[in-house]
């Protein structure tokens, strides 16, 4: 339409030659006493043109123009010039800017800016399938509140990001339901999954604005269990930083007692699992109990309300940050942790109250400065002794550009 109308603007509009006949009119011989015209009645929209305009030079031809108004009628025609066939000036204007505005808003959706290889697609998206279908991948960028003192991310950030692709890769699967990474048949038997054994071992820690790519998968672990594997990339490299194993089972979401994994869930999992090792080798190494004879001891915790998840119980990542709780400071300080083992034997809800005990086995708090690896055992309980989690961790010394830097006084 907008071209239509700036088409009709300079195409001028010549009548029929047999149009009609009678009336004549004499271009030219002195100056002509012109009226405008003026639309007929039932007619909209008409075009105004200007009256008494200046005719143009003397013209010797005459042109015989038929009236088709009534006789009756007091209007007559103008003679037709340049001028008075344009129409009104501000229709002009409005469609040729409709069609610079249309123009100016094509140009700008366009976005000219290079783009770097690595900006082509959106590396932060929800993740992909990859692997034939087996293999979930997704991307994560280590944002400024995920690093500690040392500007590395801690070990709680790195665990989020393995309990997120876990969840992404069931979802875009098609087998998420209404729980929290139940499947569809699943939740109609108010079965959830909980994890038993986590094996995380840690190559390397990603800095502040490294991007890593995690790539997660599952397998079949005995008869009733399921275990979940992660492989952690630098995103830019290649390089490995991080390999995790855990074994997971079901749980009656009532009842809160566990369950063998049924025929329909089964066959809704099973063309997911990889028939493939372990990414961690097991260690099967028993993990000892403490008690109040170890060297740290903090108690008090107690869950808070964002600890929980949607099933109304604690998230084990949670359960790290609380065992490292009593871990001694010149440990955190000198050296970063690089293995570990958790076996979780309980659940934890919102009203507990729990201790976490650590104890370093074959070193005492003077001897960490001398370097070294050192192992430490955990233990996290409720206040009557039942047991929550036991782990078992492994240290290396932090490289010298991780060591936590200690302000001098100023002097006076």
């Amino acid at each position: 339409m907008v071209a239509t109308a700036v088409t009709a603007s300079f195409i001028p509009v010549v009548p029929s030659p047999d149009s009609g006949k009678g009336k004549q009119t004499q271009l030219g011989g002195g100056s002509a006493n012109l009226r405008g015209l003026q639309p007929r009645n039932g007619l909209c929209g008409g075009l105004q043109v200007k009256a008494n305009a200046h005719a143009p030079p003397k013209v010797n031809d005459t042109v015989k123009v038929e009236d088709d108004l009534p006789s009756s009628s007091s209007l007559s025609h103008a003679p037709r010039t340049f001028i008075n066939q344009l129409p009104d000036w501000s229709m002009l204007l409005a469609a040729i800017t409709t069609v610079f505005l249309a123009a100016e808003k094509q140009w700008m959706m366009l976005d000219w800016k290079p783009r770097r290889p690595d900006m082509l697609v959106d590396p932060f998206g929800i993740g992909k399938i990859v692997e034939d279908g087996l293999v979930f991948r997704q991307n994560f960028s280590i944002r400024s509140y995920e690093i500690g003192a040392d500007k590395t991310a801690s070990i709680e950030t790195l665990m989020n990001h393995l309990q997120e692709t876990a969840l992404n890769h069931v979802k875009t699967a098609g087998l998420l339901g209404d729980g929290f990474g139940s499947t569809p048949e699943m939740c109609k038997k108010n079965l959830i999954w909980v994890v038993t054994k986590m094996q995380v071992v840690v190559d390397r820690y990603p800095k502040w604005g490294d991007v890593v790519q995690v790539d997660t998968w599952v397998s079949a672990s005995g008869k009733n269990g399921m275990r979940r594997d992660w492989l952690v990339r630098d995103a830019q490299t290649g390089e490995v930083l991080t390999r995790a194993s855990s074994v997971w089972v079901m749980m009656n979401k009532v009842t809160r007692k566990l369950s063998k994994i049924p025929e329909e869930v089964r066959g809704e999992i099973g063309t997911y699992f990889v028939d493939s090792a372990p990414v961690v080798e097991e260690d099967k190494r028993k993990l000892s109990k403490l008690d109040d004879s170890a060297n740290f001891i903090r108690t008090g915790l107690s869950p808070r309300w964002s600890d929980l998840d949607v099933n109304q119980h604690v998230n084990n990542v949670k359960y790290i940050g609380w065992i490292l709780e009593s871990a001694p400071q010149p440990l955190l300080e000198s050296h970063e942790l690089c293995a570990m083992t958790l076996e979780y034997r309980r659940e934890c809800g919102r009203k507990s109250v729990l201790d976490s005990l650590t104890d370093i086995s074959g070193a005492n708090v003077g001897s960490l400065a001398e370097g070294g690896l050192f192992e430490c055992k955990h233990l996290l309980r409720l206040e009557d002794g039942a047991e929550i989690v036991r782990g078992r961790t492994e240290w290396r010394p932090k490289s010298a550009n991780n060591f936590v830097s200690q302000v001098p006084s100023e002097s006076t």
